[in-house]
């Protein structure tokens, strides 16, 4: 019985219960589930930056924006079609996120943090005052997108592009952190002078986890842009920072499936206390808190000690699936 409530059984379940949402669900429910997997690609790419990499980063939010603005900017202001601008707008989050690789080399901890910080403010006023560009406070339209020739109205559409991205940005991502860049990034978050000692190039793997990260947050944002056909700057402020940090916090620092998790709950908890919009934030933070103190790794490494299939080894493993019990990588 623990196996068949192993990680691997019930990502795949999760995924398929997604993709059969809009065959019995009504439109609000698909709009959740359509959020709840972009969150799921934020959550993925935090994760590679915090929780594996070890940089503490507060632009997540801001290159979220920077993919949406992208995107939408392009098809607004030059005509751009959305495939050929969302790669554009996400290509743009994670040459920015490269570029946040530069003070990560002198700055770390409380300083890397407040520099990044410092951005992400600095990105929200862009938005809100360059207003002949991004068209200020109040934001602007856009298109939405078409299929044609599937039979597929935008809403669905937009719903399995995010569910293809999101299946394949997840295994992505489950593939790079069991390579040679998974391990260097282990080895720098818990200590970047010995990783330095062993040869690993602090520039290069810190550049490719801020690129990932980046670009992981540009596509959330490129398909935000066309879920909701509306971008404006309330969308990427401090409380969506906060609400992705959350995400990797709650379902467990350095585990992919901890992303996938906590996610899924905070999208679903955020959504049932919709109605008690008051008091939405005083809950979350509660919860939050909870979190903090009486389950610091997360609710992953809650499942990791009760059930098998829930190791996360930073290495391929063959054999049986209980055999990457040695190879699991703390946290």
């Amino acid at each position: 019985m623990s196996r068949l409530l192993g990680r691997r059984t019930l990502l795949a379940l999760g995924v398929a219960a997604l993709a059969a949402v809009p065959t019995f669900a009504n439109p609000y429910v698909v709009f959740v589930g359509n959020q709840l997997m972009l969150y799921v690609i934020l959550a993925v790419g935090l994760n590679i930056l915090v929780g594996y990499a070890g940089q503490l980063a507060f632009a997540n939010a801001a290159m979220f924006g920077i993919g949406a603005y992208g995107t939408g900017l392009l098809q607004v202001h030059f005509g751009v079609p959305y495939y050929a601008a969302a790669p554009a707008g996400a290509l743009l989050a994670m040459l920015i996120g490269l570029a946040m690789a530069w003070p990560a080399l002198r700055l770390s901890g409380l300083y890397l943090a407040l520099a990044t910080l410092a951005f992400a403010q600095f990105t929200l006023w862009v938005f809100l005052h360059w207003e002949s560009v991004t068209f200020g406070a109040g934001g602007f339209k856009v298109p939405p997108p078409s299929f044609a020739p599937l039979p597929l109205p935008s809403n669905l559409g937009i719903y399995y592009l995010s569910l293809l991205a999101m299946a394949a940005l997840v295994a992505i991502a489950w593939n790079v952190v069991r390579s040679r860049i998974g391990r260097a990034f282990v080895a720098i978050r818990d200590g970047e002078v010995a990783a330095q000692a062993l040869g690993i190039d602090l520039f290069r793997y810190k550049a490719i986890a801020f690129g990932m990260s980046g670009l992981y947050a540009g596509i959330a944002g490129a398909l935000h842009s066309a879920l909701l056909n509306y971008v404006s700057p309330e969308g990427f402020d401090l409380f969506q920072m906060v609400l992705h940090k959350a995400m990797i916090v709650v379902g467990g620092l350095g585990s992919l499936a901890g992303s996938v998790v906590g996610a899924t709950t905070l999208t679903l908890i955020l959504e049932a206390l919709r109605e008690f919009k008051s008091t939405q934030e005083i809950a979350f933070g509660a919860l939050l808190l909870v979190f903090v103190i009486f389950m610091p790794d997360g609710i992953v490494a809650a499942l990791k000690q009760r059930l098998q299939g829930w190791e996360e080894p930073l290495r391929r493993v063959r054999g049986r699936p209980g055999a990457a019990a040695g190879a699991e990588a703390r946290p």
